[in-house]
């Protein structure tokens, strides 16, 4: 999609961003519901795999990025580093304390979606590293996101299509690649069935309400990269037809455009870089997805260009980016996405 490729130095300059960060306990934003005194704890006592990185799934989705690193790039400067801390982490005694917590009633929607699929995303990418033991402990953890993602979808009438953690699309699409790792047909059927209860009859998609103040994904292109990952070509591209109808016009315009950040020490406005990131990721997939000769593929291959382009200096700028922004950009880099 552009000269920017994930190479070994890229690899592991992210890496060591994200080694930085993992087990940084403070400061830290717990998501975390509070029934009585006893629950007032410390991330570390909380989560004692995924304390770090400011926030839970932040920490989770950096993990996979050290996953996905790792296995790039098996013999960079930074794979030894890799390798121990996933050998400190991922062990049973702190695997069983993640899952004891999400026993408790008043941790039934944690993380849902964003950090459910991301935990799946994070064991897909385990499943693929030569050394399967890391799979093989963080194994209960992921069966009962996967659990949670079959009680919930039929129980879901509706999708939530916002720019945030709480996007449907999102969360549909991280865990198809779980279902597919597993081989869990039945799971993935689920997950496709969903997607065309929710997204199957939409069209003339408007983009009007792109991007908002704190958006970090685009509502409309992370349904349509959902969608791509979940049908089979010969009925995902009738239905990207006609579902941003117009792309070859460049609209709907506002998806072309790469946000604006005003502020890079506010949590909030940061999300923005990272929008521009998951935008590119998206631009770069669906431009994939499209034939060869197709007119519409070089104007998206641009659109990734561009927004990656807006994203990626940004990386490391601030913490309220640091602790997640190099995530979404090895997504938007790397092919495999």
């Amino acid at each position: 999609m552009s000269a920017t490729i994930l190479t070994e130095d890229l690899a592991v300059r992210f890496a060591r961003i994200a080694l930085g960060h993992v087990t940084r306990e403070y400061p830290n934003k717990p998501d975390h519901v509070l029934a009585g005194p006893q629950d007032a704890r410390t991330p570390r006592e909380l989560h004692p795999v995924f304390f770090g990185s400011y926030d839970w799934h932040s920490c989770v989705h950096s993990y996979w990025m050290l996953a996905r690193l790792l296995r790039r790039y098996p013999s960079s400067e930074a794979a030894d580093d890799i390798r121990a801390l996933f050998d400190a982490q991922f062990v049973a005694e702190k695997v069983v304390a993640e899952c004891s917590y999400l026993a408790a009633p008043t941790a039934r929607g944690f993380k849902r979606p964003y950090g459910w699929g991301w935990l799946l995303k994070l064991a897909a990418e385990l499943s693929l590293l030569e050394n399967t033991s890391w799979r093989d402990r963080i194994a209960p953890l992921a069966e009962l996101f996967a659990q949670r993602f079959r009680d919930f979808l039929p129980l879901a009438t509706y999708p939530v299509r916002v720019g945030t953690h709480f996007n449907t699309a999102f969360g549909l699409r991280m865990a198809a690649d779980y279902a597919a790792g597993t081989q869990d047909d039945a799971f993935g059927a689920l997950l496709r069935d969903t997607a065309l209860r929710w997204y199957g009859a939409d069209q003339d998609c408007p983009a009007w309400g792109e991007p908002s103040g704190d958006d970090f994904q685009s509502s409309a292109l992370i349904e349509a990269e959902c969608m791509r990952r979940l049908l089979a070509p010969g009925d995902f591209l009738p239905w990207f037809d006609r579902f941003p109808p117009r792309l070859e016009l460049r609209e709907p315009a506002t998806l072309f455009r790469p946000a604006t950040v005003t502020d890079r020490t506010d949590g909030k406005l940061a999300h923005l870089d990272g929008l521009n990131l998951s935008r590119a990721w998206c631009w770069r997939a669906l431009a994939d997805a499209l034939p060869a000769v197709d007119a519409r593929r070089p104007i998206l291959q641009e659109a990734a260009r561009r927004h990656l382009g807006a994203g990626l200096p940004h990386i490391a700028s601030d913490y309220m980016g640091e602790h997640w922004l190099a995530s979404f950009a090895v997504l938007a880099i790397d092919a495999e996405g």
